[in-house]
């Protein structure tokens, strides 16, 4: 769209053009077929047909104008199951698009479809219901061919790396594996990498392809790659609702990872519709980069912004997705991000659906007038109900995410004790920096897709760059319990990334958006060979559940957290009110000693009893204390105690 002129965006375009109705795309019934877009700087738009995805036009006919930028075309035949683009003029200049507005499209995304999403429902669909919320959301982040694509993962041949792969009931292995795992393992939701329909990979292409997704291409349509027929638009639509009903019959909910800072390219479907109006460009007229990605949207905008709450709002709806996970989120807008929670909390009841995002970017965006950037130190200007991911946490537990060699708390790392305790009560009693208005704006995590696997990062910084990642190290298994036994106790969200419970390495590739399928699998069968791990997590998501005073999200639950002490190098301690919801226990005292030798600490006043220690979680064992009321905590480890 090079030789296209652009249109240079002003507030003045919004007050003309701004068109808040909910019937843009294609629509099909009985009574026939209506197509409407919003373009308006266009001259003439012309509707073509196509009767599959690939052959040529066989029948084209003009849109009329409309008011505020629209234009729209009825017809009155049925069209479902046709495929469709346009042709549209400016000046003497022509391109042909896609709709932006589409709901179903053709193998790789170049031609939109008229569907009756009706007939896309699986059995049962508009019944299907989410599962009661839990006292804590444990986020589980996981991609869609991860999940399948070990040939030892029980599932058969034709749904591996697919939407129908969580619909397999059992797998026929010796060792827990996918959706019997997932329902044993107790986390509340799992997060999918981008599901939507992106570029970069052919999905009519070999199955050895591979790619985290975070190039969207048509926002409203699942990933045709994903499902076992991408040549047909349907097939997709009703697998990926396959796949929610299977979690929501599974207890799980479901939270789908967004990409709305930038499109796949430039020259998207939504830039060939508004030429100049999409895309966020410096005064120079050129395109703004935040994204890191070659383009920003540009979010702040009239119908950037109602294209972006309307896009969730129909993920929300159509497919019963529980909560959105926000991409470089710090390249949105506070106002939109607001306005997106509360459409949601208006639709589906205050706090049903998750939202979360990180609060950063990759590089500087110039900002619409009048709008917050949603980066942490605005967090205080979102909504209660938006998280985001808490890098504090992260690093200080680990080490520094960009410097593999650099080891946080668990793992050598010194001084970091007092933001250690800062981190347990969510950032909420730091006295500059990050200051959320409570815990519930905070996503605690150690590892996700970006960047080394936690247990990666522990062998390259305790065993240096010679370091074996398929060895089970027993000072880097020490220090994985330490750091999930640490932000397991911290109040806030938990989040933890797919295999992170099982030792799941990635060979050291810090970066393996599209390397080989075998380096990002999950490899099922280290379920059984680091059963003692998977344990111990499986016991900190059960407690964690039965303690009100980590769970607590109110604005004022740091106050549960108290008597804080540094007990020495990498040794610290801290109190929490635990009363509430018919807790069983009281209070508790919580050490994580991260030191190479053992620590004796002296316990409060009162009977305690042992939660969680070097070896168990979620355990009921009396203390054992010296005379003086002393308790050993093993070296490079951490323990949970409750008084009754």
């Amino acid at each position: 769209m090079k030789d296209i002129k652009r249109m240079i965006y002003t507030k003045e375009l919004d007050d003309k053009f701004r068109y808040d109705g909910k019937d843009l795309g294609a629509r099909c019934s009985e009574k026939g077929s209506i197509f409407k877009v919003w373009s308006p700087f266009a001259d003439r738009i012309e509707l073509r047909l196509y009767r599959d995805g690939e052959t040529d036009i066989y029948r084209s006919q003009e849109l009329v104008p409309g008011g505020q930028g629209t234009w729209k075309l009825e017809l009155s035949e049925n069209l479902h199951g046709m495929y469709y683009d346009y042709r549209i003029t400016y000046g003497s200049e022509t391109v042909q698009t896609a709709d932006p507005y589409a709901v179903a499209c053709n193998c790789n995304g170049s031609r939109s479809m008229v569907l009756d999403l009706r007939q896309t429902d699986p059995e049962g669909f508009l019944q299907d219901k989410a599962p009661a919320p839990c006292p804590e959301n444990i986020i589980y982040e996981l991609h869609v061919k991860d999940f399948s694509y070990d040939k030892d993962s029980g599932i058969p041949d034709k749904y591996r790396g697919k939407f129908k792969a969580f619909t397999v009931e059992n797998t026929e292995t010796s060792y827990p594996a996918c959706m019997k795992y997932l329902k044993e393992l107790g986390i509340t939701h799992v997060h999918l990498l981008p599901i939507f329909d992106f570029g970069e990979l052919d999905e009519a292409g070999a199955d050895t392809q591979y790619n985290w997704g975070y190039d969207p291409l048509n926002y409203n349509i699942p990933e045709g790659s994903y499902s076992t027929d991408p040549f047909d638009g349907a097939v997709r639509i009703r697998e990926c609702k396959e796949m929610v009903q299977a979690f929501h019959a599974k207890g799980l909910r479901v939270v789908m990872d967004v990409v709305y800072n930038h499109t796949c390219h430039a020259d998207s479907w939504l830039e060939r519709m508004a030429p100049g109006y999409y895309n966020r460009r410096y005064e120079d007229g050129s395109l703004s980069n935040g994204s890191g990605c070659g383009s920003d949207i540009a979010a702040g905008r009239a119908m950037v912004d109602n294209y972006i709450a309307d896009s969730v709002m129909y993920w929300a709806r159509e497919y019963h997705i529980d909560g959105f996970r926000f991409d470089l989120m710090g390249l949105l807008t506070v106002e939109l991000m607001n306005r997106i929670q509360e459409e949601l909390d208006r639709e589906f009841g205050k706090g049903e659906k998750l939202i979360y995002g990180e609060p950063w970017r990759a590089q500087e965006s110039p900002m619409e007038e009048g709008t917050r950037a949603p980066l942490k130190h605005n967090v205080r200007y979102l909504n209660e109900k938006i998280a985001v991911f808490s890098d504090d946490t992260r690093d200080v537990i680990k080490g520094h995410v960009f410097y593999e060699e650099i080891p946080g708390f668990v793992n050598g790392g010194s001084g970091l004790e007092e933001s250690v305790l800062r981190a347990v009560s969510g950032w909420r009693k730091n006295q500059k920096g990050f200051t959320p208005k409570s815990c519930s704006q905070v996503v605690n995590y150690v590892s996700a897709h970006d960047n080394l696997t936690l247990w990666d990062k522990l062998v390259i910084s305790m065993h240096g760059a010679d370091g074996i990642f398929t060895r089970k190290y027993e000072d880097v298994l020490r220090a994985n319990k330490l750091a999930a036994l640490i932000y397991f106790t911290c109040q806030g969200n938990l989040f933890m990334q797919a295999g992170e419970e099982f030792g799941r390495t990635k060979l050291g590739d810090h970066n393996s958006y599209r390397s080989a399928p075998e380096v990002n699998m999950l490899r099922w069968n280290q379920t059984n060979e680091y059963r003692d791990l998977v344990e111990y997590y499986k016991g900190l998501i059960r407690l964690r559940k039965c303690l009100p005073g980590l769970c607590d999200k109110s604005p004022n639950a740091a106050s549960r957290i108290f008597d804080e002490k540094v007990l020495g190098r990498s040794k610290v301690s801290f109190r929490v009110d635990n009363q509430g919801n018919e807790s069983e226990w009281e209070q508790l005292f919580i050490i994580y000693n991260a030191d190479d030798q053992d620590v004796y600490t002296e316990v409060p006043d009162g009977e305690w009893f042992v939660l969680a220690d070097e070896n168990e979680t979620d355990c009921r064992k009396e203390a054992f204390l010296t005379e003086k009321r002393l308790i050993c905590v093993k070296k490079g480890s951490g323990m949970i105690l409750g008084r009754k």
